[in-house]
């Protein structure tokens, strides 16, 4: 017990050296013409460095918040909604688009017989099967779902299982999203990154890396680096970028640990400052119709 207190201990006390260091060699980890850095990259964007880093980031700033100013911690509030919302927003166009591709496949496949869409933007051209954008209609739905959903969350359109919350106090509510943003969110979305962080990179590049990997090793493995992006679809002359996927859903798990910083902070101060500070800064969309946001709002447990 006393030597994972002083290895704790010691990871934090080190997270600000780690993070100059990597500050002030980028050519170490950024230089993707060196395998060696992309081995390095790989390594400590899921390792223990790392998460202290963020860790003791995210600590520094809330002490800070809790003991110096609490603007800290609203202006933190602000910026991660802000960037769910814009994120958010900006991807739900996918949704459009998804509608449009699916309503020109079936009239170009059905009643014109037509095998291939060409598109000829700025002098280019690109000619795709319909196959192609037939399963390109997955990507775009992966869009709306990895990207917005940490949109939803700040909108209050996620589902929420309600046994008890809705009939306890405000400050017990409070308490309650502060216990699921620390003990569910977070863990919860850490160890999801970090299987798919080596999934993604196994699509992207051979030799295969994982998890128990050390550093040492994959830069022996760098030796035999070679980029192997995946392009193999489902038919032919199917979609071909499907290591796209893989990286969304590593930026589905920061969105959605940023998102859990957000609550965790957002409930803190509204803990504090108590009624009068619910949905303080809160950007919320809003339809245009009266009936359908109190419809929105009842649904989300908001008043």
């Amino acid at each position: 017990m006393i030597e994972f207190v002083l290895w704790f201990v010691t990871n934090i006390v080190l997270a600000p050296y780690n993070l100059l260091l990597a500050i002030a060699n980028p050519a170490a980890w950024l230089n993707w013409s060196n395998p060696e850095a992309v081995m390095r990259f790989i390594y400590y964007g899921a390792s223990v460095e790392l998460f202290f880093i963020v860790f003791t980031a995210f600590v520094v700033v809330t002490l800070m918040g809790m003991f110096w100013r609490r603007s800290i911690l609203w202006a933190g509030v602000r910026i991660l909604e802000g960037i769910a919302n814009a994120v958010g927003r900006t991807a739900a166009w996918a949704g459009l688009l998804m509608v449009l591709v699916q309503v020109m496949i079936v009239f170009l496949q059905r009643i014109f017989r037509v095998a291939e869409i060409q598109l000829g933007p700025l002098g280019t051209t690109l000619a795709m099967d319909l196959s192609w954008w037939a399963e390109g209609l997955k990507f775009y739905n992966a869009l709306v779902v990895t990207l917005c959903v940490s949109w939803t969350f700040v909108q209050g359109g996620h589902v929420r299982v309600d046994l008890f919350y809705s009939k306890v106090k405000f400050r017990t509510k409070r308490v309650i999203d502060m216990f699921g943003a620390i003990f569910f969110m977070m863990p919860a979305i850490g160890l999801t990154y970090l299987y798919a962080w080596f999934f993604m990179w196994r699509h992207l590049m051979t030799p295969a890396v994982t998890s128990t990997s050390d550093l040492d090793r994959m830069l022996m493995q760098s030796r035999i680096f070679r980029w192997n992006v995946e392009t193999i679809g489902f038919s032919p002359n199917g979609f071909n970028a499907y290591f796209l996927f893989k990286v969304l859903i590593v930026v589905f798990c920061v969105m959605v640990l940023m998102q859990a910083v957000a609550v965790f902070w957002r409930a803190y101060c509204e803990f504090v400052e108590g009624p009068e500070s619910e949905d303080k800064y809160l950007d919320r969309d809003v339809t245009g119709s009266a009936a359908q946001d109190i419809e929105h709002a009842a649904h989300s447990g908001y008043s």
